[in-house]
């Protein structure tokens, strides 16, 4: 597997993961816990976002 193959697959992974802390938060009770589950999926689709641009988060002007 070439590292092209290996960072799609990363994404998908991140991708995946975020949908299902996104699904656990809407079916938790607790608004603290859905709240941490919330903030942790923007986080991992954020990164999932900036690698699959890059990964740069300063972009050259």
């Amino acid at each position: 597997m070439g590292a092209t193959d290996e960072a799609r697959e990363r994404l998908q992974q991140m991708r995946e993961k975020a949908q299902e802390l996104t699904k656990s938060a809407e079916e938790t009770k607790d608004p603290k816990e859905r709240q941490r589950l919330q903030e942790k999926a923007r986080k991992l689709q954020s990164e999932a976002e900036q690698e699959s641009s890059g990964g740069d988060i300063y972009p050259l002007k």
